[in-house]
């Protein structure tokens, strides 16, 4: 790994030794811990199959590192809490929090959602990563910083159409949410960034009637690129930023962030900001601008 990168304004995070990867059973989350585990990262790996977390540990112990393997419901306060000191007894510390773990709800109309279904996706996309902020935070600020990252969504910036109001409502909190702990945890050494993915192919996406027919998937090795070098402190300049793995690249955001800093926009770069209407709106300012 490489060597503490700092950034202007922030004291030096050191690369990430070892990380937490929720729903790491497949899918993305799964492609991610592999990663983590190519670079030498030692991994904890959550979700609540035991017997496909078993299997991702394997593969990750083939790559020479250590894999802690965890069961737990996100949304559950008590699980969270004794998966979290169950990973930290067994790599040492969590240096990078990855909130992978997500929920889709089947396809309908607002007014025709099942009222418990739309809750539950929020509580896994929204509680969850909060619950395990809250857990894995306060031992990253003792030791001095540490990382985190959620997985957001094009969901997260733009409405997505295709009956997923709360799949859409809790990507976008998500996204208040990790700049929020951006905020408040910056100056104690957190770096903390959305990432969407792009549409990768996975159970997920391909049940989706929004990506029916769809022949050009993100492939997943660019969320896994943006991730490691995350972890290796590559990109802590763009803490607080909403990335998208089909767009961006470890090299391009590091040149974005630099111009950003040149141009003094860091402060509002890949915020969520509600557009003005027209150029002569005279909230422009009060919305964008800040």
């Amino acid at each position: 790994m490489a060597d503490a990168v700092a950034e202007p304004g922030g004291a030096p995070v050191p690369p990430a030794r070892t990380a937490l990867v929720t729903g790491a059973s497949r899918g993305i989350g799964r492609e991610i811990a592999l990663g983590l585990a190519r670079a030498g990262v030692h991994v904890a790996l959550l979700a609540r199959d035991a017997e496909l977390v078993r299997a991702v540990a394997e593969a990750v112990r083939a790559e020479g590192v250590t894999a802690v393997e965890l069961t737990a419901d996100v949304t559950d306060p008590d699980a969270v809490r004794a998966a979290v000191a169950q990973a930290e007894a067994g790599l040492g510390a969590i240096d990078l929090l990855v909130n992978n773990a997500g929920a889709l709800e089947s396809e309908h109309a607002l007014w025709e959602a099942d009222p418990d279904e739309w809750w539950s996706v929020f509580e896994t996309n929204v509680r969850g990563p909060f619950l395990f902020d809250r857990h894995v935070v306060p031992g990253m600020i003792a030791r001095g910083g540490g990382r985190v990252i959620d997985l957001a969504s094009g969901a997260s910036s733009h409405e997505m159409r295709g009956g997923s109001s709360a799949y859409n409502a809790s990507k976008t909190a998500l996204l208040r949410l990790g700049t929020a702990l951006h905020d408040e945890g910056f100056e104690h050494g957190l770096r903390v960034f959305e990432l969407a993915p792009g549409v990768v192919r996975t159970d997920m996406s391909t049940g989706m009637t929004l990506h029916q027919g769809r022949t050009e998937w993100t492939p997943v090795e660019r969320v896994t690129d943006v991730v490691n070098a995350i972890a290796a402190g590559e990109l802590d300049a763009c803490s607080g930023w909403f990335l998208r793995a089909s767009d961006d690249t470890p090299a391009s955001l590091r040149e974005r962030a630099a111009r950003a800093a040149a141009e003094g926009t860091q402060a509002t770069a890949r915020r969520l900001r509600v557009l003005p209407a027209g150029s002569d709106d005279p909230m422009a300012e009060a919305l964008t601008g800040r």
